[in-house]
């Protein structure tokens, strides 16, 4: 688990500042985020035509939760990928495929009033409408 995560699960108050939503709103983001991840996840599934059995692979270094607070983190804040990895623990490339998977699904399950709360900056809206 990040440092960003442990400190938001220990100061809810802090949530607001670091990511634009409140403590209560943060985590109804996440477990709507994860439900549709994993609904996404079983559509895709359904449709492969598997010659090896499922299950294999490489797990992901961060939990899902941890990806979504990354790319709330990068929406607020901005900041490189490669300052995102560091603090997440990841590679430069992982937080930007990371923040690439999760952006249209928090876009489908953010109202407007929320989505402008998150962003910061012009270049931020910009970055929205293009998904």
């Amino acid at each position: 688990m990040s440092n960003i995560v442990e400190y938001i699960h220990n100061n809810p108050e802090e949530s607001q500042r670091l990511l634009g939503l409140h403590y209560e709103q943060l985590n109804q983001l996440i477990e709507k985020a994860i439900e549709l991840h994993n609904q996404k996840k079983e559509l895709a599934e359904s449709k492969k035509v598997r010659i090896i059995l499922g299950g294999g692979g490489r797990k992901s270094k961060l939990s899902p939760e941890s990806q979504i607070i990354l790319t709330l983190t990068y929406l607020r804040h901005l900041t490189t990928f490669q300052l995102l990895g560091i603090q997440f623990g990841v590679s430069e490339t992982t937080a930007n495929d990371t923040f690439n998977y999760w952006l249209p699904l928090l876009g489908e399950l953010l109202p407007p009033s929320l989505l402008s709360q998150v962003k910061k900056t012009p270049t931020t809206m910009k970055l929205l409408k293009n998904c």
